[in-house]
């Protein structure tokens, strides 16, 4: 260890759909930078989060879910991985101690096995306080990439994710910061955090299939004169069906989501807002890549 040196590297949280790895990276950053659902593929976009200790910083990589790509969405979901993978220092395999391994799993960790020896890679069982068998999971979750070093936590708990934060810190190599000692914690625009913020809602309160098939752009984003933000996101369906199901009857289920995301939104701007929300159709839009990149999957 260097006189005065400062220590810094990308750190890339990777698993299955679902397993928790945006709450964990929000637990050890300490502000939430990801939307977070029960629902799987919740996150679509590497979402990057710094967080800076002394002489030490992390530059987080919270990945989507690592699954089979049936369509220009999850094929640009896969790459966000690899590229995420491409460029990091220590790598934290998050996995559900509440379930056995599953194809899934293994797909993950053949894409780790190239890492292996070249950089730390801890897997990290998530969701240890209300497993029935914790170690036993963790045993044939450790037997995919014998060798790594374990760890049991629950993502939620802040202690937990300290410790775990603590760890990471210590094993950063030795190089300048990649940003100031003060940068915020997220990399996305305000706009961008609105468009997350609503989809979020919208994930929590729909089922099926139409969840997934849901995006979200802001096309507005000004604070007027009287201090009120005002924003105007609209929501993208692939069929004109999905439309009633996502405004409900008389409008309820859209005001419900505006209702909550409004909330979240006041809390990270600290003024007022007038949110809102347009439901759109846009035919097929995950299986074009054209409509990708206008949607801000580029």
């Amino acid at each position: 260890m260097s006189e005065g040196a400062s220590y810094s590297g990308f750190v890339a949280v990777v698993g299955k759909p679902n397993v928790g790895k945006s709450t964990l990276v929000n637990s050890m950053l300490g502000v939430k930078i990801a939307p977070i659902s029960p629902k799987p593929q919740t996150t679509r976009k590497r979402v990057r989060g710094v967080y800076t200790e002394g002489n030490r910083q992390i530059v987080f990589w919270d990945t989507p879910g690592w699954h089979e790509a049936a369509d220009a969405l999850s094929e640009y979901m896969i790459r966000q991985i690899t590229e995420a993978l491409a460029e990091v220092n220590v790598v934290l395999w998050l996995v559900d101690l509440r379930h056995p391994p599953t194809h899934e799993d293994e797909r993950v960790a053949r894409a780790l096995r190239p890492l292996k020896g070249r950089v730390p890679i801890l897997l990290v069982g998530n969701k240890a306080d209300v497993a029935r068998y914790p170690e036993s999971a963790m045993r044939a979750y450790a037997e995919l990439l014998p060798g790594l070093e374990t760890r049991m936590i629950s993502a939620q708990d802040e202690r937990d994710a300290k410790a775990l934060r603590d760890e990471v810190l210590a094993l950063l190599p030795e190089g300048p910061f990649f940003y100031p000692a003060d940068y915020a914690k997220g990399d996305q625009s305000a706009e961008e955090w609105a468009a997350e913020i609503v989809r979020e809602e919208a994930m929590k309160r729909l089922k099926e299939e139409i969840p997934y098939s849901i995006a979200t752009k802001t096309e507005t984003f000004v604070r007027r004169e009287n201090g009120v933000f005002y924003i105007r996101v609209n929501i993208y369906v692939e069929r004109e069906s999905h439309k009633p199901i996502l405004i409900g009857a008389g409008g309820r289920k859209l005001r419900e989501i505006g209702a909550a995301a409004r909330k979240q939104l006041e809390v990270f701007l600290a003024y007022k807002v007038y949110l809102d929300l347009q439901v759109k159709v846009y035919p097929n839009w995950r299986k074009d890549p054209e409509a990708l990149r206008e949607l801000g999957y580029h």
